[in-house]
């Protein structure tokens, strides 16, 4: 979750307000899947959905969906979270003068050895925000409390690690080709019927478990960090119930780094779409989707295949999926 400067500078007000709204705000959904379920809408993957879509692959190009990782690219800073971080551990040339081994310098001239760690924000790169990330009234998705699964190490419960890979039939919807643009218009938020008419342009239906990627155009800025973060658009709350209580979409996804548009269009809740797909409706939502492939070869449905790092307790994950044309 992100969301732009403006927004940060009013979050005090809009945390009183959903203080003080507390006891009259939605609450979290109950899974159909049982007390103990801890992975909502991903249940939908059954054996045979995942070879029934597989079976439909042709076999042609294989479509990255990932962004880069690298010192500068876009990130959520505003509420103190770190930027990315990339350092050499080890250098060929600083093991022969360090020699951290201890195999001498004529070892150290003969093999080369680099090393490299890194630092990051969980939620940034090409990534899914799990269950866990955002809650209501001190609890996530199917009710379980922070007072009582989360710990110093993180969730108990719905932590990233127990989110199995996906393989669902996954669909692109080109928002910024329906409305005939190479991007949207920033702060725009998409609603319902824009979806509809996008749908009906690419001649293409959603059904119940997809994973469903909306392109904003966006990512057309992900070299240039500023003009990525500031003001992106993307969807609003009607919208996202059109996906998930019309189209009974799994997974949700986008190109932009918040997924949602600002500002709220609810008064007393500051994030309503990340509340209602993850806290309420048990929908995993991917961030930073790169759809330009896509797009360019019109390709809107496909295989889509992706699984998160597994950070025990963690609340994301990156991810690398690749979207599979189908025939």
């Amino acid at each position: 979750m992100k969301f732009g400067r403006q927004q940060a500078a009013a979050l005090p007000l809009a945390l009183a307000l959903v203080s003080g709204a507390a006891t009259a705000a939605p609450d979290v959904g109950v899974s159909p899947w049982g007390k103990a379920d801890e992975i909502g809408r991903l249940n939908l993957i059954t054996p045979q959905s995942r070879a029934a879509i597989l079976s439909q692959v042709s076999g042609g190009k294989a479509y990255d969906l990932s962004v880069e990782y690298f010192i500068g690219m876009p990130s959520w800073q505003a509420a103190g979270d770190p930027p990315y971080q990339m350092w050499m551990t080890h250098t060929p040339r600083g093991n022969q003068i360090a020699d951290p081994m201890g195999v001498g310098e004529v070892m150290n001239s003969h093999v080369s050895y680099s090393g490299s760690a890194v630092s990051m924000y969980a939620h940034m790169g090409t990534h899914i925000d799990g269950l866990n990330h955002f809650g209501l009234n001190g609890k996530i998705w199917n009710g379980f409390s922070a007072q009582e699964h989360l710990g110093d190490r993180g969730w108990e419960k719905a932590g990233i690690e127990t989110m199995p890979p996906i393989i669902a039939r996954g669909v692109m919807i080109d928002m910024a080709a329906a409305k005939n643009l190479e991007m949207l218009p920033d702060n725009y938020k998409v609603s319902a019927q824009d979806l509809r008419e996008a749908l009906k342009k690419q001649n293409v239906s959603l059904e119940k478990g997809d994973v469903v990627l909306i392109r904003t155009g966006r990512m057309r800025d992900y070299a240039n960090a500023q003009a990525y973060m500031s003001n992106a658009p993307g969807l609003g709350l009607d919208a996202a119930k059109f996906l998930i209580e019309e189209a009974g979409a799994m997974v949700v996804g986008a190109d932009n780094l918040s997924f949602e548009a600002f500002p709220s269009e609810v008064s007393d809740n500051y994030i309503p779409v990340h509340t209602y797909m993850l806290a309420q409706q048990g929908a995993p939502i991917i961030e930073l989707a790169n759809l330009e492939e896509l797009a360019r070869d019109r390709v809107y449905q496909f295989a889509f295949v992706g699984a998160s790092l597994k950070f025990r307790g963690a609340d994301a994950a990156p991810m690398r999926p690749v979207a599979l044309p189908i025939e």
